[in-house]
């Protein structure tokens, strides 16, 4: 801006010129005058225009440096930006990287997640079966304890009856042993089923915030991307 104000100082050494040859130049001093004296006026007139040019070269010389300096700065400016644009992006792209990285992985666990939920599934159906069987057994031990009171009542042979009681009671022990076997195997499916769904939650939730910081990277990525782009500074 300093140079095209300089510019301007180009013209003046011209209307001067343009208007002082015009005094010696008459013809009506042309007898009042010696001839010698008309030269020294022109002389001196070339040499005044002479000063003013250089003046003028010396100004123009100067607002041209000034017009380099700031040239070479906005170049470097220019560089510098390009740098750091490109710096801003390269780091928002790893971290878009990385944070797709770590989603990817997410989903990974969550579908693992939901293969043992649907074992979980299968694991229940069988604690069911387990627990109709459990039904099944002891309606049938009570059978078997309501045969045991009739065959007491019915038969005087106590050896029989001792045998036919001490089978029915292993029979119920065992029966006792498989219904509580059972319900330790009901108990530890659910605990596991409840640490489970637990993880399943805190993946989620994780997901969630993966994906917020996601966004939030994206969205200073794109105002830093804005901020150090060139075009803006012209």
């Amino acid at each position: 801006m300093a140079g095209r104000n300089h510019l301007q100082l180009r013209e003046t050494p011209l209307s001067r010129a343009a208007a002082l040859p015009r005094s010696t130049t008459d013809p009506r001093h042309l007898h009042t005058r010696p001839h010698h004296h008309l030269l020294e006026d022109r002389i001196s007139i070339q040499h005044r225009e002479i000063q003013s040019l250089l003046l003028d070269n010396q100004r123009l010389a100067d607002t041209h440096g000034a017009l380099k300096q700031e040239v070479s700065l906005s170049q470097q400016d220019l560089r510098h930006l390009s740098t750091l644009a490109a710096d801003i992006k390269a780091e928002r792209d790893n971290q878009i990287r990385e944070v797709y990285q770590r989603s990817l992985e997410l989903d990974a666990e969550l579908r693992s997640i939901d293969a043992i939920s649907a074992e979980l599934v299968q694991v229940r159906t069988d604690v069911h079966k387990l627990t109709v069987q459990r039904q099944d057994m002891t309606a049938q031990l009570e059978e078997m304890n309501s045969e045991i009171v009739k065959a007491k009542m019915e038969t005087q042979q106590v050896g029989a009856i001792k045998e036919e009681i001490e089978t029915v009671q292993q029979e119920i022990q065992r029966g006792r042993s498989a219904i509580e076997y059972e319900k330790k195997t009901r108990a530890f499916n659910l605990e596991q089923e409840k640490v489970l769904e637990k993880n399943r939650i805190l993946l989620v939730r994780e997901i969630m915030k993966l994906r917020t910081e996601l966004a939030n990277a994206e969205k200073r990525a794109r105002a830093a991307a804005a901020a150090g782009n060139p075009s803006n500074l012209l």
